[in-house]
């Protein structure tokens, strides 16, 4: 079971690598209840955006413990029927732990006074919405849970199922599930899909920023679109723009 405060883990090591390979094997539901259930990972939260695929993963944490921290980053950028997801979603699955993130008032009136920051430098605007919010979110957290998959391709291709990343282990149930295997599964389980994904949003980020794919394109091609970044900053090496 998940202890309540936050100790502080070993860094990267031996003992590390062991921990990781021991639970390399588990995946989804299987892999979450041994890892909640170990004292050794420390006050564990999960992060969800709420998108696409996350009811599944969302609808196995409520399954093991409804009361383990869920962060969503509320980025003040999100699509309507987003946020609206995220409180019809956690109420159907009685999740009793929802940590909304905003990024910093101060923050964001310097460097983003009329909210158009993403049209100069998205690299910048993920950095001030997503990437600082969650840095704060984590204080505390000494694992968390990520639903990531390698489906997805790029840099998620070689996913593990836990990972160790600056200083925390991150936790990705889903890192072996193929596309078809989410579809399966949330028909089984009857999980209400994201609104968006029938209008063909395969992957489901912030408003400006995301577009529809079409037929045959890849899953997160709808991400960046026409730009040479495929991740907000959260899970790869962070930004190092000047001033902000």
């Amino acid at each position: 079971m998940h202890i309540q405060e936050a100790h502080t883990l070993p860094q990267q090591n031996q003992f590390a690598d062991r921990v990781i390979d021991q639970y390399s094997d588990l995946t989804d539901i299987e892999l979450l209840g041994a890892l909640i259930d170990d004292d050794g990972f420390g006050q564990i939260g999960a992060v969800s955006s709420f998108g696409a695929d996350s009811a599944l993963l969302l609808a196995m944490i409520a399954e093991i413990d409804a009361s383990i921290p869920v962060i969503f980053l509320d980025t003040g950028k999100h699509f309507p029927e987003t946020t609206d997801y995220v409180q019809s979603l956690s109420q159907q699955l009685g999740l009793e732990n929802i940590h909304y993130r905003r990024p910093d008032l101060v923050e964001v009136k310097i460097h983003d006074t009329i909210g158009d920051l993403w049209e100069s430098s998205v690299d910048a605007c993920c950095d001030l919405r997503k990437v600082r919010p969650l840095e704060k979110a984590l204080q505390g957290f000494d694992s968390w849970i990520s639903g990531r998959k390698r489906f997805h391709g790029s840099d998620r291709s070689g996913l593990q199922s836990v990972e160790w990343s600056d200083g925390r282990y991150k936790i990705n149930p889903l890192a072996h599930w193929t596309a078809d295997q989410i579809r399966s599964e949330f028909e089984m389980r009857d999980l209400p899909q994201h609104p968006l994904v029938a209008q063909g949003f395969p992957s489901i980020g912030c408003a400006p920023c995301t577009r529809a794919v079409a037929p045959g394109e890849d899953v997160r091609s709808g991400r960046w679109a026409d730009l040479d970044k495929t991740e907000c900053g959260i899970h790869s090496q962070p930004w190092m723009g000047a001033n902000i």
